[in-house]
C-alpha cells in the first residue's frame, strides 16, 4: 500500500515563502516533492505506510517551523487552512 499527503502552506508574501522554501530545499531533496507558486509552498510526501508518512510530515512541519524562526519570520504566520486563497 502506498499513502500520499499533499500539504500547502500560504505565506503573506512571495519573499517570505521563498525564504522558507530555500531553507527547506536541501532537506527535502529526494524525499519530498516540493514546489513554490507565488506565496504558496506545496509539498507531496509518499510513503509505504501511514506511520512512515506521519513521521515524514512531522519532520517537515518541524523543519518549516525552524526555518521560519531561524529566518526571523516567526511573525509571518502561514495560512495552513488556505482560506486566504478564497478571500
Amino acid at each position: 500500500m502506498t499513502v500520499r499527503l499533499q500539504l500547502k502552506i500560504e505565506y503573506s508574501s512571495e519573499r517570505v515563502a521563498d525564504t522558507v522554501f530555500r531553507a527547506l530545499e536541501p532537506d527535502n531533496t529526494g524525499f519530498i516533492d516540493s514546489k513554490m507558486d507565488g506565496c504558496v509552498l506545496s509539498f507531496e510526501i509518499t510513503a509505504d505506510n501511514a506511520g512512515t508518512l506521519r513521521n515524514a510530515a512531522d519532520d517537515l512541519l518541524a523543519c518549516v517551523k525552524i526555518a521560519e524562526e531561524a529566518s526571523g519570520l516567526s511573525d509571518a504566520v502561514p495560512d495552513l487552512d488556505s482560506d486566504a486563497l478564497s478571500e
